[in-house]
């Protein structure tokens, strides 16, 4: 018998785990998961923001979910395993991992030392390496889904004449290390299908932080960028991660989402 798209869609009964899970990004992907019924583990360096985000969303639920805030450094190697050994204190397994956590300074090509690009490398990419191995178990368990963040700079150079090189500098290591990200979906994709896993990502650009948004006649440059002369907004990720975890995207594997305003068609 067929299942509406509102039963496809359900995540009821199902846990998910999303770093950078209370930050700008982050935040939206939590709610989409609350919002479908998942419980959740919010995790990062700031427990206390994670704290407050689960409450939040267990609030705006009225209690339907459970929402667990757990503290995670993913530059530490050792992190991982002992992520998911707290984890296992609150849930049995997970059913859905979402790599999101990033953060980095703005370097330019100019500025960036060799520390800054394995940092950038580092929480980027081999944190995605060190999570999915971590989360491997579980997920066979469940059939499960994860879901990585990757970049519009995945697949396109950003264009030098937008970027002053200072405030606005884009980092060499970030496009690289997404674009990493995207290939190890890939690869995930073909090496964990046996067990019943799906892996995808989403390439979100441009979705500059408020501070940001706040100088004009930058975002009217990176506006301009694409067919529909806007910059993105945490919400309209909803949608994307919305199918990619559900079963509404049950035949959809190993592929590379993006969420940019139709930069790329350009």
């Amino acid at each position: 018998m067929s299942k509406s798209l509102q039963e496809l869609l359900s995540l009821k009964g199902r846990t998910a785990v999303v770093t950078g899970g209370a930050g700008y990004l982050g935040t939206a992907i939590s709610e989409t998961f609350a919002e479908l019924g998942a419980n959740l583990i919010i995790a990062s360096r700031d427990h206390a923001k994670c704290v407050t985000k689960c409450e939040a969303l267990m609030r705006t639920t009225n209690g339907a979910i459970k929402a667990v805030p757990l503290e995670l450094d993913l530059l530490k190697k050792d992190a991982a395993p002992q992520f998911f050994d707290q984890v296992h204190r609150h849930f049995e397994a997970i059913d859905i991992l979402v790599n999101n956590a990033w953060s980095g300074k703005k370097n330019s090509w100019e500025s960036i030392t060799e520390k800054d690009w394995e940092y950038d490398v580092d929480i980027s990419l081999n944190s995605v390496f060190r999570m999915t191995k971590a989360a491997f178990e579980d997920l066979k368990k469940t059939r499960g889904v994860i879901l990585n963040v990757g970049s519009l700079y995945s697949h396109l150079g950003p264009d030098y004449r937008m970027y002053d090189g200072k405030e606005f500098a884009n980092p060499p290591s970030y496009g690289a290390a997404k674009a990493g990200v995207i290939q190890f979906t890939k690869y995930l994709a073909s090496f964990l299908s046996p067990y019943g896993i799906r892996v995808n990502a989403i390439s979100p650009g441009a979705f500059p932080h408020p501070p940001t948004q706040e100088h004009k006649a930058f975002m009217e440059r990176l506006s301009a960028k694409n067919p529909m002369n806007r910059i993105g907004q945490p919400d309209d990720l909803k949608g994307a991660v919305a199918l990619l975890c559900s079963d509404a995207g049950s035949y959809i594997t190993g592929q590379d989402l993006h969420v940019d305003g139709g930069w790329g068609v350009w």
